[in-house]
């Protein structure tokens, strides 16, 4: 293409008056109707053009190709060899020409182009599942990049050193460099063994009954805002965490759970994982939220077409703020 587009270049550079560059797609349209056509004057038509000025653009081409693109027969004009070979190459430049505009007016409009979104285990359990499934349809041409994360700085991390452009995330680290917008709320929920005392009814139990129940947690170092948020449950009761031992994956802990182990508090969107011989309580008076976040000043207009898609998905819980704040603010 881009070839071509410097052979018309030096033809422009040859003639007479500077011929733009709408000019040179022009002269490649001139060819290709005068093929189908079959003469100028049903080119000229179809153009609208006068018979003339065609006939003149042409001999032009011409001259500067030094080769006959048409031969003259009583019944009109056929291309010659230099010409259907012009003609093939002008089509597929005309249809190139086409698709930088539909291209541009896509990415314009955030239809195409690559959204990476990063997300913790709990999310994808509950509202984002379904969301990302509305993306998929809503948005086919654009490359979803999913990353998932288990710590809630590291998302907000690299949603600021661009390597995410969203993050869908519970704890997100307060950065006047980022914004938040909570999508969905749900509370802590304690997993217990199946056969443990407090399984006996489906209530939402009082956070003073998490006092001396052993815990199986994950370590801090892998997620230590998710982390403190359990352990300040405790303070709030005055008593200290008794956690008996750690796991590294949500599949492990609720394992040690089910083998009798311990307790442990997560999400209550965990609950549809529905690990045999594990029950699920919800904790009275707790809540966690799931928020967009993003960098402050991003006018991408990929990530304006990803709410709007989430402005038509509603939530598992029943709906989410609408409200933009910024991720410094008190959450």
């Amino acid at each position: 293409m881009h070839l071509a587009y410097g052979a018309l270049n030096r033809l422009a550079s040859t003639s007479m008056e500077p011929m733009p560059a709408r000019y040179e797609l022009r002269l490649l349209d001139y060819v290709i109707a005068i093929a189908e056509e079959g003469s100028l004057s049903a080119a000229s038509r179809r153009l609208r053009l006068s018979q003339p000025t065609l006939s003149r653009q042409l001999g032009n081409l011409e001259q500067r190709l030094g080769a006959s693109l048409f031969d003259r027969t009583g019944h009109g004009l056929t291309p010659t060899a230099a010409g259907m070979a012009l003609v093939r190459r002008a089509r597929r430049v005309l249809a190139e020409a086409d698709a930088i505009s539909d291209d541009v007016w896509l990415a314009a409009n955030g239809k195409t182009g690559r959204l990476t979104i990063t997300f913790a285990g709990s999310g994808i359990n509950g509202a984002l599942g379904a969301l990302l499934g509305r993306l998929r349809v809503e948005l086919p041409d654009v490359d979803l990049e999913l990353v998932e994360v288990f710590d809630d700085l590291k998302m907000s991390a690299g949603v600021l050193e661009g390597a995410f452009d969203i993050a869908v995330q519970r704890l997100p680290l307060r950065d006047s460099r980022l914004h938040r917008r909570e999508w969905t709320r749900e509370p802590l929920t304690l997993f217990l063994p199946a056969n443990h005392p407090l399984a006996r009814s489906r209530d939402p139990v009082p956070v003073t009954e998490l006092a001396d129940l052993p815990l199986v947690l994950w370590p801090r170092a892998a997620s230590p805002r998710a982390y403190d948020e359990i352990i300040v449950l405790y303070h709030q009761i005055g008593a200290p965490p008794r956690i008996v031992t750690e796991a590294q994956t949500v599949q492990t802990i609720l394992t040690l759970v089910a083998a009798g182990f311990g307790t442990t508090i997560m999400a209550d969107s965990y609950r549809v994982l529905h690990r045999d011989g594990v029950a699920a309580r919800p904790i009275l008076g707790t809540a966690t939220s799931l928020s967009f976040v993003w960098r402050a000043g991003d006018t991408s207009p990929l990530l304006a077409r990803f709410f709007d898609v989430v402005d038509g998905t509603n939530p598992v819980d029943g709906g989410g703020s609408a409200v933009v704040t910024n991720a410094a603010s008190p959450g």
